[in-house]
């Protein structure tokens, strides 16, 4: 898929007990089963920030995966989802 089509980003911030647990690896190893790119990354704040590219269907199915593997640390899951052109290649811990 070229970097110039549309995708959809979603952006998700969970809350609870999402640090320290190994929370940012299980997603990393949960992402390589989809077809998605973006980022994982700790926030200040106690929250862990999420961002997934790719078509609508991979991107829900991998979110939801987070959910279900997760579902014991994530007490919040806010998501906002933007269409448009891929700024992630590959996907990564920050």
């Amino acid at each position: 898929m070229s970097s110039l089509t549309p995708v959809l980003r979603a952006e998700v911030h969970f809350s609870g007990h999402v640090q320290g647990v190994g929370f940012r690896y299980s997603v990393l190893q949960l992402a390589k089963g989809y077809e998605v790119s973006g980022l994982v990354e700790n926030l200040p704040d106690g929250r862990v920030h999420l961002v997934a590219e790719g078509e609508r269907s991979e991107v829900d199915d991998f979110v939801a995966a987070i959910g279900e593997r997760m579902h014991g640390y994530i007490r919040k899951a806010e998501r906002s989802d933007l269409p448009g052109p891929r700024q992630h290649e590959g996907f990564l811990i920050r």
